[in-house]
């Protein structure tokens, strides 16, 4: 049997209480778990690929193993992207 958190609905709720919990449209949310600083962002598909590349040019991903991790186009088309790196080349 598959727990509710592993549902998608799970999936929603919990996204749903992240932003909830300060994530402003924009700004970045910032999950340091393990050897990964993870950070997500939601703004206009121009500035996130402005904002992406500013970040590959300040942890080029061949020193910090920089990716991006997921993205999605939200309804109001704003993307919501988390880029990774590594947490000890900092």
């Amino acid at each position: 049997m598959v727990s509710s958190s592993k549902r998608p609905l799970g999936v929603a709720e919990r996204l749903s209480e992240r932003r909830r919990m300060g994530e402003p449209v924009g700004d970045a949310f910032r999950q340091e778990a393990g050897q990964w600083n993870r950070e997500t962002f939601i703004m206009p598909r121009t500035d996130a690929r402005e904002k992406a590349r500013a970040l590959f040019a300040r942890f080029p991903k061949a020193a910090y193993m920089t990716e991006i991790e997921w993205w999605r186009e939200c309804d109001d088309g704003q993307i919501e992207f988390t880029i990774r790196r590594l947490r000890s080349a900092d």
